[in-house]
């Protein structure tokens, strides 16, 4: 279900629905592509295809297991800054990054499943926000990073 397919229902099916499209959409842009490709480093950073699918996943992890879970970091193995979680190892491949994405999907899901868009969770560093806030920072994160990707792919493509 997409986000045009949920115009007139609650606030939660509509958040929930441009959330999973945007996960969708990310997955996608490693479609058809080479480990290679995938790894191709187009721009000075370390930015590359898996390594937004890499981040975004563990951007998941940080605002519903960190966040809404409760549980550190540290706990989690996490990495401690957005900016290591770019960075691909040599065992990282597209169906091990997929994969790991899907599970923080499933776990994202579970964590927030019967919870109010009003619940105050208190997990993050940063301190306590509405359930409802940490819905709107993954939102435009996805959106943000699906942005990066296109443009990324289009020149993987092109090259």
């Amino acid at each position: 279900m997409g986000s045009f397919d949920v115009p007139l229902d609650g606030e939660r099916t509509q958040l929930d629905a441009f959330v999973e499209e945007y996960r969708g959409a990310l997955e996608a842009t490693l479609g058809c592509l080479t480990e290679e490709q995938a790894r191709r480093r187009l721009v000075p950073s370390a930015t590359t295809l898996l390594g937004l699918l890499k981040h975004v996943t563990w951007m998941q992890r940080v605002w519903f297991e960190e966040c809404v879970g409760g549980t550190s970091r540290r706990e989690l193995g996490l990495v401690p800054g957005p900016a290591e979680s770019f960075r691909l190892t040599g065992d990282d491949t597209v169906a091990s990054v997929t994969a790991a994405h899907r599970e923080a999907c499933a776990t994202a899901r579970a964590a927030v499943a019967g919870l109010p868009l009003d619940a105050v969770v208190t997990g993050h560093r940063a301190g306590p926000r509405t359930l409802r806030w940490v819905y709107l920072q993954v939102l435009r994160e996805l959106a943000q990073h699906c942005g990066h990707a296109d443009i990324l792919r289009e020149q993987v493509l092109a090259g």
